[in-house]
């Protein structure tokens, strides 16, 4: 139902609704900020990957069909990674850390299969499941 202006206020006079401001910090124009520390280590990852990408070229060769995929795709993300940004002790941590989360979810892979926690098998190094096997050649006799 249309609402009818009460007959105190004027047309040109604004109500004091109108000019109030809203509180700081509650103004649509506003939103959530990007976390600086986590942009640096996406751009620290992505500069990983276009090397990685880069590497890969020679091996398949430019003029083939993955090739040009690479060579695409290197090009739409190098210019977002700014040249340096990434150094052989940062790349060393990248692939420790990616190595570590492959491990841990290799071993929860084979907890959900059931294949037990035990690598190998399930067999003691001696080489018999009782474990009383032969000591190696290397090992000698008093070990």
């Amino acid at each position: 139902m249309p609402e009818t202006p009460s007959p105190a206020a004027s047309p040109g006079v604004p109500t004091p609704a109108q000019t109030q401001q809203p509180p700081t910090g509650v103004s649509p124009v506003t939103g959530p900020t990007p976390n600086k520390g986590y942009e640096a280590a996406a751009m620290q990852r992505v500069g990983l990957i276009v090397k990685t990408m880069t590497d890969m070229l020679p091996l398949v060769g430019a003029t083939s069909e993955l090739g040009q995929a690479l060579m695409k795709s290197i090009s739409s993300l190098a210019k977002h990674v700014p040249t340096g940004s990434t150094s052989s002790a940062q790349d060393r941590n990248s692939i420790d850390e990616m190595q570590r989360k492959n491990a841990q979810q290799t071993a929860t892979m084979q907890q959900m299969r059931g294949g037990g926690g035990a690598p190998g098998g399930g067999m003691p190094p001696g080489g018999s499941p009782a474990g009383g096997g032969m000591p190696s050649p290397g090992m000698g006799a008093a070990a």
